[in-house]
């Protein structure tokens, strides 16, 4: 019963990461079509914005449901170093859409 929850739980969220994803892809692409006759330059800088925010948000959803399912379902010796690679992959998919959307290192002031 516990595991049935934690298994739809997960599934849920990842879902709801995807969602996400697809919903600011869509959101950025429907901003940027109606600015696009605008002839604005940063057009599409603010659609980058958009885009990168929602992947940063969707991978956040992604994360929490790989961290639910390996601390609950299965805590094997495995399961947490594969937890860990996805942790350091995301940390690096996150530093560098940050970079890309800030146009600088985060420590840095301006």
């Amino acid at each position: 019963m516990f595991e049935q929850f934690i298994y739809y739980s997960t599934k849920s969220i990842e879902i709801s990461g995807v969602l996400v994803i697809i919903g600011g892809a869509i959101m950025a692409s429907v901003t940027y079509f109606k600015k696009i006759h605008n002839e604005s330059p940063d057009t599409f800088e603010i659609f980058r914005r958009q885009l990168g925010r929602s992947i940063l948000l969707g991978l956040e959803f992604l994360v929490a449901a790989d961290i639910i399912a390996t601390v609950a379902i299965k805590p094997s010796l495995e399961s947490v170093f594969i937890l860990g690679l996805i942790v350091i992959i995301r940390t690096f998919l996150s530093f560098s859409l940050g970079i890309e959307l800030e146009g600088k290192l985060p420590w840095r002031s301006k």
